[in-house]
Formats: C-alpha cells, sequence, structure tokens
C-alpha cells in the first residue's frame, strides 16, 4: 500500500525485533518471522484521513490480509475518530450496569456530542486514563461464582472503538476453527462444525480440554508480546497496558492486578483470541500437519476446546505437548477436567465388546454430545442434548422470577414467559434435541400454574383454563437449526 496525502496506514517494520532484548521472545513457529529491515517508504502523515471510518478499516483490513507480516505504526487516529466513538457508544446496552463512577448510558448521551468530542481530545493527546472496574459476581452452573469486571462507560466505548480497528486486522489472521466473540462465527457455528468433523473424520477419540482459570491467568507481559506482533503504534499499546493495569475495585479497596483480563469489557474476548491464537491454534496448525499419524480436528470456542483423533496415540501425544506448551505460558490445563474420552463410530461396538458399558459423553457450548446409531439404518451419529444440569438451572432462575411477578397481570406475565420459551428454543432448537425442548415447555407451564394458583385464597387454577393460557402464551417446540452436514454443506 502506498501512502498518499492525509493517509497514515502504512505498516512500518522496525529494523529490530519488537520484543525486548533479554525478555521472552515469541516463537519462530507462531507464523510471525523475526523483523526485517524497514522498506522504502514515504514519511507517514498522522493526519486523520479525510475518509469516513468504514472505508479507512477497508484499507487496514486490506493491507493487513495482503501481507501477515506487516506492523500497523498509526492506528489511534481510526479509535479517537468521533464517527468511531459514536458508533461505539450506540452499540453498547443501554441498561448495563454502571462502573466505578456512576455514569450510566442515558446519562453520559445527554451531553453525547460534547462528550465525544472531549474524550476524543484526551485520546489523541495521550490524557486518557482508565479506571479501574467494579468487581461483580453471576453465579455459575456448578453453584460458585464467575467474578466479572464492570468498566466505567467511557472506558466501555474506547475498548469497544479499539476492538473494531483490532478486529480489522485479527480477523484476517485468525484461524478456521477458531470461534468466539467474532463476526459470523457463533455457538451454533462451532456446535455445526465439531458435528460435521466428528462424523466426516476418522476420529475415534476425543479431548476435551479445559484451561484453569484461563481469564484470570493470561500473562500480561506474553499478551503485550503477542499485540506487537502485528501492532507497532505505541499508543495503541499503552492504551491496551492501560486497561491490564488499571485495576479492580471491590468493597471501596482498589488491587493492582499482575495478570489476567476481567470478564466484563468488550477488548476482553478480542484480547484472550489474540492470546490464545499465538499460544494454541498456530501451534496446533503445525502440530497437526507435521506430529500427526492421523486425522484431528479441532474446535475452539474462546477458551472451550475439543480435539478429535484417530488414534489415542496422537491423542496422548497432543495432550502431553500441549501441556507444557501451556506452562510456558503461564496457562494450565484443569487435571480434573481435561478428559480423553473414546467416541466415534465404532466406540459403542468396542466398548460393548470390552464389557465397559456406553461410550462416555462430554458437553460442549450447553449440549451434551452422546455416542448413539439411528433406529433407521444403524449408522453413528451424535446426538445433541440440552445439558440437565443448564436445563434444571433455568427452570430454577424462571420459578424464582415467577413468584417475584405473582401479583403481575396474566398478560404480563405470559409477554415475559413467550420471550423467556422462544429465546430458549432459539437456542437449543437443534435436531433431535425435542424431548429436552418438550420438557421445558412443560415444566415452565406447571410452575406458572403453580404460581397463579398461590397468588389467591380462591382456590386453584383449573387445568382447562391453564392450557388455554399455556396453548396461547408458551410457544410450541421447534427445531431452528437445520442439520449441520446441510448447513456446513456437506450434503444437500
Amino acid at each position: 500500500m502506498t501512502n498518499g496525502p492525509g493517509k497514515s496506514d502504512r505498516p512500518v517494520v522496525p529494523a529490530k525485533s519488537s520484543n525486548k532484548a533479554g525478555q521472552p521472545v515469541a516463537e519462530g513457529m507462531e507464523g510471525r518471522g523475526l523483523a526485517k529491515g524497514n522498506l522504502p517508504q514515504q514519511n507517514a502523515s498522522r493526519t486523520p484521513s479525510r475518509e469516513d471510518a468504514p472505508s479507512a478499516l477497508e484499507r487496514v483490513r486490506q493491507a493487513a490480509s495482503k501481507d501477515k507480516k506487516l506492523r500497523f505504526t498509526a492506528l489511534l487516529h481510526h479509535i479517537y475518530n468521533p464517527e468511531t466513538l459514536r458508533k461505539a457508544y450506540f452499540s453498547l446496552k443501554k441498561e448495563a450496569a454502571p462502573g466505578v463512577d456512576g455514569e450510566t448510558w442515558r446519562h453520559y448521551g445527554e451531553t453525547l456530542e460534547d462528550n465525544l468530542r472531549d474524550l476524543s481530545h484526551r485520546l489523541k493527546r495521550g490524557a486518557y486514563r482508565a479506571k479501574p472496574v467494579r468487581r461483580a459476581y453471576i453465579d455459575k452452573n456448578d453453584g460458585r461464582k464467575r467474578p466479572l469486571g464492570v468498566p466505567v462507560l467511557e472506558d466501555k466505548i474506547v475498548q469497544r472503538a479499539t476492538v473494531e480497528v483490532l478486529s480489522a486486522i485479527y480477523e484476517t489472521d485468525f484461524l478456521d476453527f477458531s470461534y468466539g466473540f467474532r463476526p459470523r462465527r457463533s455457538q451454533h457455528n462451532a456446535l455445526d462444525a465439531l458435528y460435521t468433523g466428528l462424523l466426516t473424520k476418522k476420529v475415534n477419540w476425543v479431548l476435551d480440554l479445559d484451561i484453569r482459570g484461563f481469564f484470570d491467568a493470561l500473562s500480561h507481559e506474553w499478551l503485550v508480546k503477542f499485540v506487537e506482533h502485528r501492532i507497532a503504534d505505541r499508543r495503541v499499546v499503552r492504551l491496551i497496558q492501560k486497561w491490564l493495569n488499571a485495576g479492580v475495585l471491590e468493597d471501596g479497596k482498589r488491587t493492582r492486578v499482575e495478570e489476567g483480563t476481567p470478564q466484563g469489557g468488550s477488548a476482553s474476548p478480542l484480547l484472550a483470541n489474540v492470546y490464545l491464537h499465538y499460544v494454541f491454534d498456530l501451534w496446533v496448525q503445525v502440530w497437526r500437519q507435521k506430529r500427526a499419524h492421523g486425522d484431528v480436528i479441532v474446535v475452539r470456542f474462546a477458551d472451550d476446546i475439543v480435539a478429535g483423533f484417530n488414534s489415542k496415540a496422537d491423542a496422548d501425544q497432543f495432550r502431553a505437548e500441549l501441556t507444557e506448551r501451556m506452562k510456558k505460558f503461564h496457562l494450565e490445563l484443569h487435571p480434573e477436567k481435561t478428559r480423553l474420552l473414546e467416541f466415534g463410530p465404532y466406540a459403542i461396538d468396542q466398548r460393548q465388546w470390552r464389557g465397559e458399558g456406553k461410550p462416555e459423553t462430554f458437553n460442549f457450548l450447553g449440549f451434551t454430545h452422546i455416542c448413539v446409531k439411528k433406529k433407521s439404518n444403524g449408522r453413528f451419529t451424535v446426538l445433541r442434548q440440552t445439558i440437565r444440569k443448564r436445563l434444571q438451572t433455568k427452570l430454577n432462575e424462571v420459578k424464582a422470577e415467577l413468584q417475584r411477578r405473582m401479583h403481575e397481570p396474566i398478560l404480563e406475565q405470559g409477554k415475559w414467559l413467550r420471550a423467556v420459551v422462544g429465546g430458549h428454543f432459539r437456542y437449543y432448537g437443534v435436531p433431535m434435541n425435542q424431548p429436552a425442548l418438550a420438557m421445558f415447555r412443560f415444566r415452565v407451564g406447571w410452575y406458572w400454574h403453580r404460581s397463579l394458583s398461590r397468588r389467591s385464597q380462591n382456590g386453584r387454577v383449573l387445568w382447562n383454563r391453564m392450557r388455554r393460557l399455556i396453548t396461547r402464551w408458551l410457544p410450541l417446540p421447534a427445531v431452528c437449526h437445520p442439520y449441520p452436514l446441510r448447513r456446513m454443506g456437506v450434503i444437500t
């Protein structure tokens, strides 16, 4: 790409390595060679482009796709562009919890243009400072609490704008088996890819991987080095460091965080994907090509990873080498949650012949994956059912909320339940999961009947009336997703 007047996106390759001497460096196998010498070029202008933001980012995307080793020296002006900040503001949830400063989306929007103009100026002159995140906790399915970090509104805006700019670069780098927090690569895209791989490749063993406390354990030092593979704009790197070092405010006490990135911020998913791209994805790509003796499939959704192997020897070797690989980058595979299980077209017969019972199952993205044979032709397939614990947790939430809404008008209760049941079906409505969907609808209707019967002393609501209410307000179970082999284009 050639620089012209007012353009500052020319990636500059410095004469020295991006990693500092005497400190750990990223490996050559990561697909990023050491930096070459400076190329003949015009001096890059620091004047912001007069082009609109989408076209400017498209130029960045094209440059990143054309040369995987280019390092961008001037990206900050894309971030502090008022249009980019405005777009980031309107992409935030209006009712999201405020950060430590108490600033809400609606209050900030009352003087939006003045606030964005001030924020843009502070970013431009380096006066922007990240504030500590507010610690919050949400319940996990296993009964424990998941820590979240709630940034202040301005940090959310800047993070969202930064993610938009950096995604234009990193989306050209990320590999095909990487899903999660990426455009058009949702949970169901990952589920379909896994299902298709299990049925079309020679897979007999499945390795269900769990990285212990990933978001809380990733190394700031290594993360910065990985970012510097592509980003040579020190202002953008310092911006990321500000978020990493902002600390956490809990019970009025600020704690400095030496590692990890708080879940809850807009930048955390992208930074996590960047980290695992270098630590895991590129390594897997090389390992699969040079070390494996049979078919290997991999699907990664953020830090949830499933790998399939033709032979147990490949699976054992992969697990051992990956364990050592993770240690180098301050990560650890959970020894209890990381499991190797026999899973595939021959698992049922092999385990039955050995007298070991049915094949083990594994969970991925809300579904339990089960080895079964079709009743129609006896062929192997993968049955995906709603995780029982996940189903019960959701039902408990519905039950508690119905108790809170007990005295609301039936019309309001019905509208809310329709949204809850419909949302559940839209996610879990995959082929062969209809029994779990029907069970969910039945239990919701039962809890609703109990709630209506208890809100008055006139007695229980008759089932004839209840059936009419359920028929009117609760959607029928429906398959909302086609068969993965059809959606992935394997069959038509």
